[in-house]
């Protein structure tokens, strides 16, 4: 970006770096391990990282408690992240007014994935790491993902593995680099640095630890909650290996950006800061934070061992959604080019009003109170040819900060006729995602994650 804000072109990855990820996403069974050692190898990861997660009455928690002034659930050592409550005035969606809680955590967290060549194959160094909020405890996750209380040690735990191959990376070996944005929903402006950066043979695999080919990754993305959501997104961050002829595509480059910040200017969202006791609808108890009619999500607090954490025990809160999202993304080819239906979303929590997210993002039980007319556009067309999806796996939302949060992801080939029902969406082509995926806050974390999911078909 200029000072002016306008999008400079980005530097196209060299030819030899798409061939070599071409190459190491079409080994599907890795030249460091086979695909039956990968799935042993997180089975003994998954019995050595046994954690108790247990909900607790918020007075349980230790080192966090309700502000006497706001309400607000905040860590003694004012790090880590807070709970507060924010007022939304909003035209985008059928309610344009509410308060909620939102989870606000300015620091940047670190998202990293090394790469380092076997024979010439390229392999990603990948992380058996247990977070509380997952449903089934481990899951594959980048090298490095770490908050900067975390790798700064304010827990007083201990150091982060290979953290210094990111932050001490020669700017040659950078492969991506870039800043992203995750749920605007439940996090107030929470951005991640996302990386790639090429190592040499210096770098081993510890216990927790493997090198697999972008073929493997892609082939465990296809399992129900096994690839994380930080893994997800640093993974739609890579050069996109799959070139196509954009001048067929159906809108130009210049007209997309275009119209991204047009809906920007357009979309009137107003948020304000408030106390957590302040958020009109929401109710406190011993042991929760939610929603008079049990809708949306609710706030919860538990207590967490793991033996082999930086930190063996801990309390914090967690932010529960009530329902399993649909997260679908309708593709087609126009005139033999491939192109997918993204909308462009206004969320309270994105720092620049609009990001491009999937066709469809929605907890369906979130809606059912509304009229038909209010139902989010092509829902029903999803769950409606739902089964017969390229892809249809139910992932997991980041386990450090939401607890049993997920969401059904799926890709679907759409009808030559399928109209555009609003200006809030685009056909895009995989190549166009890329170029605004060297960007940040242009395509938001449920989008980056079928992103990856579609270089994995």
């Amino acid at each position: 970006m200029t000072a002016t804000g306008l999008m400079l072109p980005s530097r196209t990855a060299e030819p030899r770096s798409l061939s070599r990820l071409a190459a190491s996403a079409a080994a599907v069974d890795g030249g460091v391990m086979s695909n039956p050692e990968v799935l042993a190898w997180l089975d003994r990861r998954r019995r050595e990282h046994a954690q108790r997660v247990e909900r607790v009455p918020f007075a349980a928690l230790r080192g966090w408690g309700f502000d006497e002034r706001t309400g607000d659930l905040r860590h003694a050592s004012g790090r880590f992240f807070s709970v507060h409550g924010l007022r939304v005035r909003s035209d985008f969606g059928p309610v344009s007014a509410w308060s909620q809680p939102i989870i606000r955590q300015p620091e940047i967290g670190l998202l990293g994935i090394a790469l380092r060549d076997f024979d010439g194959v390229p392999h990603l160094l990948m992380q058996a790491k247990p977070e509380p909020g997952n449903v089934n405890g481990v899951q594959l996750s980048p090298t490095v993902q770490a908050t900067k209380s975390n790798y700064s040690r304010v827990h007083g735990g201990s150091a982060v593995p290979y953290l210094q191959l990111f932050r001490r990376a020669a700017p040659e070996s950078v492969v991506a680099d870039v800043l992203q944005s995750e749920q605007g929903s439940w996090f107030l402006r929470k951005r991640n640095r996302n990386m790639v950066v090429e190592v040499g043979p210096e770098a081993k695999a510890g216990e927790d630890f493997a090198w697999l080919t972008l073929g493997q990754v892609h082939a465990l993305l296809r399992q129900d909650n096994l690839v994380n959501m930080d893994a997800r997104t640093v993974l739609s961050c890579l050069p996109d290996w799959r070139q196509e002829d954009t001048r067929r595509a159906l809108h130009t480059d210049r007209e997309i950006r275009s119209w991204i910040t047009r809906r920007r200017a357009e979309h009137e969202v107003e948020v304000v800061p408030i106390g957590l006791a302040e958020t009109a609808g929401w109710h406190r108890t011993a042991d929760e934070v939610a929603h008079e009619r049990a809708l949306y999500f609710k706030v919860v607090a538990v207590d967490v061992s793991s033996r082999r954490r930086e930190v063996p025990s801990w309390s914090q809160p967690l932010l529960e959604p009530h329902g399993t999202g649909v997260v679908a993304l309708f593709v087609r080819r126009v005139g033999g080019v491939p192109h997918a239906l993204l909308r462009a979303r206004a969320e309270p929590g994105f720092l620049d009003v609009v990001e491009l997210g999937p066709t469809v993002q929605c907890v369906p039980e979130n809606y059912t109170h509304l009229p038909a007319a209010d139902q989010p556009p092509y829902l029903a067309e999803a769950l409606a040819r739902a089964d017969g999806a390229a892809y249809d796996v139910v992932l997991s939302e980041e386990g450090g900060r939401f607890r049993n949060a997920q969401s059904r992801y799926l890709i679907i080939e759409a009808e030559s006729d399928l109209p555009t029902v609003s200006d809030d969406f685009r056909w895009v082509t995989p190549c166009q995602l890329d170029e605004l995926l060297h960007y940040s806050h242009h395509v938001n974390v449920q989008a980056r994650t079928l992103v990856a999911a579609l270089r994995a078909l």
